[in-house]
């Protein structure tokens, strides 16, 4: 089985995500009991934040540990997960 470079801080991660899904709930809740727009896109902001959070350290453990593996396997293997890594950040950064 492949390890992941995030598999060290897993838990750290499921916590994370966690904290985020409640974050979301309350969202939900806030739109059910017409909470003011405001208060709601504050809230937003915030849940998209942490989740960029996430994404930015996934993105850095990825880069530490699978595109530095792959560098030490072979040029064409860096360069496959060079251009996986860009094509993520690419994605991050249009979202």
């Amino acid at each position: 089985m492949a390890v992941n470079g995030y598999t060290g801080t897993k838990d750290d991660y499921l916590k994370r995500l966690a904290r985020i899904e409640g974050q979301i709930r309350g969202i939900a809740k806030m739109v059910e009991n017409d909470t003011y727009c405001i208060d709601v896109l504050t809230q937003v902001s915030a849940a998209t934040k942490a989740l960029q959070a996430v994404s930015l350290g996934l993105l850095e453990d990825h880069i530490g540990h699978c595109v530095v593996d792959a560098a030490r396997e072979s040029d064409q293997a860096a360069d496959a997960k060079v251009a996986e890594a860009s094509a993520a950040i690419a994605r991050l950064v249009r979202s």
